[in-house]
């Protein structure tokens, strides 16, 4: 099955109420119809470095960056094909190249367990970059399970910018246990309940009866990311405890050693220079 394996495009996000999506939608509806797939539900595993690297870098909002991902639109059952994904970003353009494999070793080439390639030439340069990110990294690992609902939106034939894409993501849910796209789709939110994103796909310029549509509705472009705002919420407050608790074991180890010294130094002021008992009671101190 033919799929796209390059994408060189602007993403522009913004975060809308329900009753804005539907406002939206309706006034796409001379320009634009659902495309092939429907609403779908979109599953994705991130892959990321013991340390988190790379969502610790993308939540900085560098002016460049990238991640990993392995992506399929259903419930994996048995080994069907998914799609490993490179993405980076780059003075606001984003670059996608993504390779379509069967689960199984999708897992085993992005885990590192086992190296892949392909026999299509231009497929294998597209394995040649993921393999050298791989190789860069070194330690990654499957770190975070990310799903949404999403409605997409093509261009009516007949009409320009062809390329124009519109979609909105909904019930965004993340966990970091469970980690297969076999299981079902649970997790914890992170989006406000009611809320929605909008993500504008365009090669060039937007359209100007979509820059008409965002005007009238005041939506404004934000930045977000999915994996970023998942570690943020799920994956930091866990590191920040356990960073919190290995300060408090410190600072109890130090406070125990210090007594334990000041422990020492008493009992050797007494049996040592019993002087200091009589001079510690004059000056009305405590031996």
């Amino acid at each position: 099955m033919a799929y796209q394996k390059v994408f060189k495009r602007y993403e522009l996000k913004y975060m809308l109420t329900g009753e804005q999506k539907d406002r939206v939608v309706k006034a796409l509806q001379p320009y634009m119809s659902m495309d092939k797939y429907g609403r779908t539900t979109i599953r994705n595993i991130y892959f990321d470095t013991p340390d988190y690297i790379l969502a610790r870098h993308s939540i900085a909002k560098p002016d460049f960056k990238e991640k990993l991902r392995v992506r399929t639109y259903s419930q994996v059952v048995s080994d069907e094909n998914v799609f490993v994904e490179l993405k980076r970003k780059f003075d606001h353009v984003v670059y996608k190249r993504r390779v379509s494999i069967p689960e199984k070793a999708a897992m085993e080439w992005t885990s590192g367990a086992k190296a892949y390639g392909h026999s299509d030439r231009n497929t294998n340069q597209l394995c040649s970059e993921i393999n050298y990110f791989l190789d860069y990294y070194k330690d990654l690992q499957p770190v975070m399970f990310l799903s949404y609902e999403r409605e997409a939106y093509k261009m009516n034939p007949g009409l320009d910018d062809q390329d124009f894409r519109v979609t909105f993501d909904e019930n965004i849910l993340c966990r970091d246990h469970d980690l297969s796209l076999k299981s079902g789709v649970y997790g914890t939110p992170i989006l406000d309940d009611g809320k929605v994103l909008m993500e504008l796909k365009c090669s060039g310029g937007i359209p100007l009866w979509m820059v008409k549509i965002l005007s009238e509705e005041k939506l404004y472009k934000t930045s977000f990311s999915k994996y970023g705002t998942a570690y943020t919420g799920l994956v930091l407050p866990e590191l920040t405890a356990g960073s919190a608790e290995a300060v408090r074991e410190r600072t109890s180890a130090a406070e125990t050693k210090r007594s334990s010294a000041k422990s020492r130094r008493k009992t050797h002021r007494t049996h040592r220079l019993p002087h200091w008992a009589g001079f510690a009671a004059v000056a009305g101190k405590t031996a």
